[in-house]
């Protein structure tokens, strides 16, 4: 900086979609007359229109005239540059002799090539190696905001500089066990959290926002390089992990400084909830084929998909969940833990109920015909009337008995004209039948749909 300086914290926002409110407090000495404040090391993604500088010591003194963002990345080109018009050192190795010869030269242009005025002549395509004494004051080789102030400021004042950046971002991760019964789970959160920012943080106090928050879409695009992570765990202790409502978002304040170093990937546990209480459901999920056609005559056989599910309420949960990944977990008979499955969950308030995939059952044969087709009526005043009938054949290889959900979607205005178990109607499009399959044995369901379109 311009004047003395001292960092006293920096405190970071980080929210879900690649953005982070960045706020760091310094102390400054200004002397008197200095009117130029130089703050370097800031996050090389910063969106520099949203820097914003307080003074929180002396609210009413500070004017701003003019702030301005530069970050030059230190390359040969931009080292010339730089030195346009200033001394640099051209070394030549002699041909014959193989000495070094040294001669200070003049740096003229470098815009179509380089131009050196040497002591006795004009030289371009200079060969050989150029030395630079210093780095000039003017490269700026570390992101920097330039600063116009006032410059009746004096003595100490605490000033604070906030910016939003890109680079920053975190996800919820969660780590399901579950038991032998598979009738509970265990249920461990954790904030997945990477820099990429540019800037290493030895010390932060942080705060995760779950939530969209809108943003306005910019016509000017930014690449991205791809960045190797180094990953590292922390635990914070839970009890202290708090969350409060922001708007229509929640906050997450970890409750101890952190580090977060460039190009690292941080795993911060908040949640850890035991015994909770899980149902495991078997669905075969129709595809709502087969209402205004024949289908094939040969029966199909479908996979029967895995579900569990379980209310966000009681114990220790009962918390706004974040979106990110469940993976599920589970014992073998040799007490090692095998991965289940995994699935995305969105934002999940407090009493809402969640439902995981995880996967297709292996002991579960199911066949499906299409055993009726006909047209009832055709006309302008009726539409098309249909009516379709339909055997479902579920085989249970496990040892023990299951209920499969069949679930049919249905389009039109339907009516079901018979049916071997009753049915639930789920939504307008939606019906469910529940079917008891014995341990190593087989049922069947049949039923016949009229639908008008």
């Amino acid at each position: 900086m311009t004047a003395s300086e001292q960092q006293n914290g920096i405190d970071i926002t980080i929210y879900n979609s690649d953005l982070a409110l960045v706020r760091e407090n310094r102390t400054v000495l200004l002397d008197r007359g200095v009117d130029k404040l130089t703050w370097s090391g800031v996050a090389a993604q910063v969106l520099a229109e949203t820097a914003v500088l307080r003074d929180l010591s002396h609210p009413n003194q500070l004017r701003l005239q003019e702030q301005n963002f530069v970050y030059d990345k230190l390359t040969p080109a931009k080292l010339l540059e730089k030195s346009l018009g200033k001394e640099i050192t051209v070394v030549h190795t002699n041909p014959v002799t193989g000495l070094e010869v040294r001669e200070v030269a003049i740096v003229l242009s470098v815009s179509d090539g380089l131009v050196l005025k040497f002591e006795d002549r004009i030289e371009t395509g200079v060969t050989g190696r150029l030395i630079f004494s210093e780095i000039p004051n003017d490269l700026h080789t570390k992101p920097t905001f330039l600063f116009s102030l006032n410059d009746d400021l004096t003595g100490q004042h605490y000033l604070e500089l906030s910016y939003l950046t890109r680079g920053l971002s975190w996800q919820a991760d969660y780590v399901a066990v579950l038991n032998d019964a598979d009738d509970f789970i265990d249920l461990n959160g954790l904030a997945t959290v990477t820099n990429h920012s540019g800037l290493d943080y030895p010390k932060v106090n942080l705060q995760l926002v779950a939530g969209e928050v809108h943003r306005v879409q910019s016509a000017v695009t930014t690449s991205r390089k791809m960045l190797k992570m180094a990953a590292s765990a922390e635990m914070a202790d839970i009890a202290q992990v708090t969350n409060e409502s922001l708007l229509e978002y929640h906050l997450y304040h970890i409750p101890h400084a952190i580090a977060l170093y460039e190009n690292q990937t941080k795993q911060i546990s908040f949640l850890a909830a035991r015994a909770i209480p899980v149902i495991k459901e078997y669905r075969l999920d129709g595809e709502g084929a087969g209402f205004s056609n024949i289908v094939n005559s040969t029966p199909q056989k479908q996979k029967v998909n895995i579900r569990l599910s379980f209310q966000n309420q009681g114990g220790d949960l009962g918390v706004p969940l974040p979106r990110g990944t469940v993976r599920i977990y589970k014992k073998d008979s040799q007490g090692q833990r095998l991965f289940a499955g995994e699935d995305w969950i969105e934002h999940i308030s407090e009493k809402q109920f969640v439902t995981l995939k995880l996967g297709q059952a292996f002991d579960i044969e199911t066949e499906k015909l299409q055993i009726d087709f006909k047209q009832v009526n055709q006309d302008a005043l009726h539409g098309n009337i249909i009516e379709a009938a339909y055997r479902i054949v579920l085989k249970n290889a496990k040892k023990e008995a299951i209920v499969v959900q069949v679930q049919e979607p249905i389009p039109g205005d339907w009516e079901v004209l018979s049916e071997s178990l009753p049915h639930k109607k789920l939504t307008a499009g939606l019906i469910e039948w529940r079917v008891s399959v014995a341990a190593g044995g087989a049922a069947e369901l049949t039923y016949r749909v009229r639908v008008r379109y």
